[in-house]
């Protein structure tokens, strides 16, 4: 039976990347943090995913991934091992877990070199990271001298479309391995990263132009969650879930033309990539997505991490930036980074995200704060940026100092 050695027991790792390669008949390694899980994870040898879809319900269903067993990340031979081993890798793990365990990647990719010079090894990279595969391979280098990395290691990226929102406490008390997901299970993938054979998995879409793909997520899917997040919170901070936001026509229209005006910028970046067609039906998909019910997203998930969300490399000021540089219209996409730095949904229990309080206290909610202090815009360079929130803030009767 071939084995993928996955770093990351989470969201993703299990309802999506497991999911799919256990469909496929292999064997499932993780490897994570999370010494409960691990445990969990190697007493059942398995667990469940749950797709729900109430605008789809033919779509819904439960499945069992089997052949299951789990590493802690301190058990360091054990993992080396298993990189020597294994049929294809896989990271899951967010940015800072991503650089944080190439030191011992390098060690296993050693290993494995010393003992299979003739059998390369590939790692799909299933972050949300712009870049990932440039990142991974320059914090290799740091750690391997012998190694031909380039032509050893395939560094895979992926774009990430599956949503697995935060599951609650009863669930989690219920069974905490079963995750509950939605049921898009398409995995895009870069045909030119692979380094073996693509595997035969299904589910696998492999595209050529990856970059192009990546900023697809960027540009629409993260940009569209985010815009809708922040509308909503603005309009009624009483709001909780996505889908009852979506059922507010106002909501709907200014995301959708949002997504519209980010998928203009898309083009002009891609032009022979996508057809207006084929985004603006994956446009009406996502709003589909985001609107249901049955997966019970919440407004506060989707919008929180204003750190990181509101940065100049993230969902928002990406296409707003290639707006300028195409001198395509961003405006709209502005009016959403303006409003998300009035973001101050809650969680069930009524907190906030800590680092989003933090947030707030460094900027008081002050758009032009943000846009120099955080995202380090030079004010004479970037003037129209600052002249386009301003404009932005006068209609919504806000003036900030600056």
């Amino acid at each position: 039976m071939k084995k993928i050695l996955l770093f990351g027991a989470g969201k993703i790792g299990r309802s999506f990347i497991g999911q799919l390669f256990s469909k496929s008949g292999y064997e499932i390694i993780f490897a994570d943090i999370d010494t409960n899980i691990i445990k969990l994870l190697n007493e059942a040898n398995s667990y469940k995913v749950i797709t729900v879809d109430n605008n789809h319900p033919e779509k819904e269903g439960e499945f069992t991934v089997e052949n299951v067993s789990a590493l802690h990340l301190s058990e360091k031979d054990k993992i080396i091992k298993n990189i020597v081993d294994a049929d294809i890798i896989s990271l899951s793990v967010g940015k800072r877990g991503l650089l944080g365990l190439s030191e011992m990647l390098a060690e296993g990719f050693t290993e494995r070199y010393r003992v299979k010079k003739d059998q390369p090894v590939d790692i799909i990279l299933a972050e949300n990271v712009r870049d990932a595969a440039d990142l991974l391979r320059k914090e290799l280098k740091n750690h391997i001298t012998d190694l031909p990395i380039n032509e050893y290691v395939g560094l895979v990226e992926t774009s990430i479309g599956k949503m697995v929102p935060i599951m609650n406490e009863e669930q989690l008390k219920l069974d905490p391995l079963t995750v509950v997901a939605e049921p898009y299970n398409s995995l895009i993938v870069d045909a030119l990263g692979f380094r073996n054979d693509i595997p035969e998995v299904e589910g696998l879409a492999p595209k050529k132009n990856m970059k192009a793909w990546v900023d697809r997520k960027i540009f629409i899917h993260n940009m569209g969650h985010a815009t809708l997040a922040y509308h909503a919170n603005y309009l009624n901070p009483e709001l909780i879930y996505t889908w009852e936001a979506l059922e507010i026509n106002q909501l709907k229209d200014v995301t959708r033309r949002t997504m519209i005006q980010s998928m203009e910028i898309l083009m002009a970046i891609y032009p022979s990539e996508f057809t207006k067609n084929q985004l603006t039906e994956h446009i009406d998909d996502l709003l589909d997505r985001f609107s249901n019910k049955a997966l019970g997203d919440t407004i506060f998930r989707v919008g929180c991490d204003l750190s990181r969300k509101l940065n100049k490399d993230d969902r928002l000021m990406v296409p707003i930036l290639a707006g300028i540089e195409t001198k395509k219209d961003y405006s709209l996409i502005l009016e959403a980074w303006v409003k998300g730095c009035f973001f101050k949904a809650t969680d069930k229990q009524g907190k906030m995200n800590p680092e989003d309080e933090k947030f707030k206290t460094n900027f008081s909610e002050n758009p032009i704060l943000v846009i120099s202090k955080h995202c380090k815009f030079d004010r004479e360079e970037y003037h129209e940026l600052y002249d386009g929130v301003l404009k932005i803030l006068k209609g919504m009767n806000s003036t900030p100092t600056y």
